[in-house]
């Protein structure tokens, strides 16, 4: 639709054109109800998808592999966006019974968009609520965060994995990098994302934030493992 004939859709049709779009730069194919073909790609976001009375219908229900994985909202410009979370389970509820889930019991990805601002929440977060994003996800991200969480059951999510980290090793590490990857995943658990990092010239501010990129995935420690082949180098060089 060119933008002569944008100007005179109501502000939720002009949400949903820019939506659209949206949808499309990221990979999605946008369908309508009335015409589904699930296999059609990866991700497959379906308009206007009518649920089991008397829960209406999602205004795009996201498809990740076949399996119903998200909803979207859509909203005309200007109206507050205030989280999907507290709405989650009608489209639940409201599945038809012939609908796969890509989560039982659960459509984890739930977005409200105006077209020129989104909110984002992951359902399965400890203490869930939205946050801004620039755009709608890939399928290929839902696809990946939908493995981690078949893959780890009883801590779903990054924010639930922040809070169960194991205790830091603090062999390698400088007294100053313990205390503050202490404190930054403190801060990360208590679900403050925003946090920064104050060290002096030459304190170990990389091997600080490599051991903080490492923990979460479950991998040995970043400095330990970095100063250990650092050693072994130069134990090497010197008998030679």
């Amino acid at each position: 639709m060119g933008d002569g004939g944008v100007a005179y859709l109501t502000p939720e049709a002009k949400a949903r054109v820019e939506i659209d779009r949206m949808l499309s730069a990221t990979g999605w194919a946008v369908q309508d109800a009335r015409a589904v073909n699930l296999t059609a790609a990866r991700g497959v976001a379906v308009r206007e998808f009518r649920l089991k009375p008397p829960h209406g219908r999602a205004d795009y229900l996201l498809f990740v592999g076949g399996a119903a994985a998200g909803v979207i909202e859509a909203k005309k410009e200007g109206e507050t966006l205030t989280g999907v979370e507290w709405q989650s389970a009608k489209y639940v509820d409201g599945l038809p019974d012939e609908i796969p889930t890509a989560v039982e019991g659960a459509l984890p990805f739930a977005y409200e968009s105006t077209g020129t601002e989104t909110r984002f929440t992951n359902t399965l977060d400890p203490d869930a609520a939205s946050r801004p994003v620039f755009s709608f996800h890939r399928p290929e991200t839902l696809a990946h965060w939908l493995e981690e969480i078949r893959r780890h059951p009883s801590a779903p999510t990054l924010r639930h994995r922040l809070r169960t980290l194991p205790p830091l090793p603090e062999t390698g590490l400088w007294p100053a990098q313990v205390v503050a990857i202490r404190n930054l995943e403190a801060s990360l658990a208590a679900n403050r994302p925003r946090a920064l990092i104050q060290m002096a010239t030459g304190s170990g501010k990389t091997f600080t934030a490599a051991n903080v990129a490492y923990r979460p995935t479950g991998r040995t420690s970043a400095a330990r493992r970095s100063r250990s082949s650092r050693g072994s180098r130069r134990r090497t060089t010197g008998a030679s």
